[in-house]
């Protein structure tokens, strides 16, 4: 099988996520189209610089939307012209509209893959997206919370002293002001994070607030972020074409609230295969459904 993949959209995020595929070998070739042309084959004849360095030879390829029909997945990762805003959801107008005249040439093509979303506002946009396509919803789902996943697991591990892949647990809900970090499902080891015994004083809150304010700290330091979410996509665009079977926080449809949002699934070869509900405190679950409150009405708003 010769994997594919498409990345619509060769801005800081997408260049980022092509470099990570490329230089783990995730995938055999990559379409990067951007409305800029010049600037998606720039950054794929940069990316072809590098093939007598990596490990792994990838053939990448720019603008060409006919190819866009053979590949396995299509990441859209189509960004705003003004990055610096602290809400996501202020977004939405300028994404919706790239992401409704965009998805509509990419199915004139003939493409039946996986579709990846990591254009902001992520959930509202997959849902869109879904709603274009008329996809089945294993088939279009978002990064989600990966990102903010990876940030969570990063403070709890930093305040612990302690490697962050130890750190077990997630952001659920919205990826952006809604989000929560479920405490009830963060554990070091097997041993619950209120448990872990430790000469730190851990403040939950604080912690928390500091997952909720990591992007935006990055964000008003160098203008951009990239390098996380690139590699959050990266392994979920790995997991899809090597059928790992694998759980990830993602933008995900929800029976339970009507709307795509993030929480655990299992992906493979076909998308998502199951979505986990893990239990949550009542706390925990009011927010889960006041975050799923906040895409809902966005999305109406559409």
């Amino acid at each position: 099988m010769k994997r594919k993949v498409g990345i619509i959209g060769a801005g800081h995020v997408g260049s980022d996520v092509a470099f990570s595929l490329v230089t783990q070998g995730i995938c055999d070739e990559i379409i990067l189209i951007d409305k800029v042309e010049a600037k998606a084959e720039s950054e794929a004849l940069e990316l072809r610089d590098m093939s007598s360095m990596t490990h792994f030879h990838t053939t990448v390829t720019a603008n060409d939307w006919e190819g866009l029909k053979e590949a396995d997945v299509i990441i859209m990762a189509v960004g705003p012209e003004t990055l610096l805003r602290q809400d996501r959801m202020e977004e939405l107008v300028e994404t919706s509209r790239s992401v409704a005249e965009i998805v509509p040439k990419i199915l004139a093509t003939g493409f039946e893959g996986i579709f990846v979303n990591i254009t902001n506002p992520c959930d509202v946009i997959t849902m869109l997206i879904q709603k274009i396509t008329g996809f089945d919803h294993s088939r279009v789902f978002g990064t989600g919370t990966s990102l903010d996943t990876a940030r969570m697991r990063r403070v709890v591990g930093e305040a612990l002293h302690i490697n962050p892949k130890s750190v077990e647990g997630y952001v659920l809900g919205e990826h952006g002001e809604s989000q929560f970090v479920a405490w009830s499902t963060v554990k070091i080891g097997g041993v619950h994070i209120t448990d872990y015994k430790t000469e730190t004083t851990l403040d939950l809150p604080a912690l928390k607030d500091t997952v909720r304010f990591g992007g935006w700290n990055i964000l008003t330091g160098k203008g951009w972020t990239s390098f996380g979410i690139a590699t959050a996509t990266a392994n979920i665009v790995g997991a899809l074409l090597s059928d790992a079977k694998q759980v990830f926080p993602l933008a995900v449809f929800s029976e339970q609230t009507n709307t795509y949002i993030g929480q655990p699934a299992i992906i493979g070869a076909n998308g998502v295969i199951d979505i986990l509900e893990p239990t949550l405190t009542k706390e925990e679950q009011a927010n889960f459904s006041n975050s799923a409150a906040v895409i809902r009405k966005a999305f109406d708003l559409l």
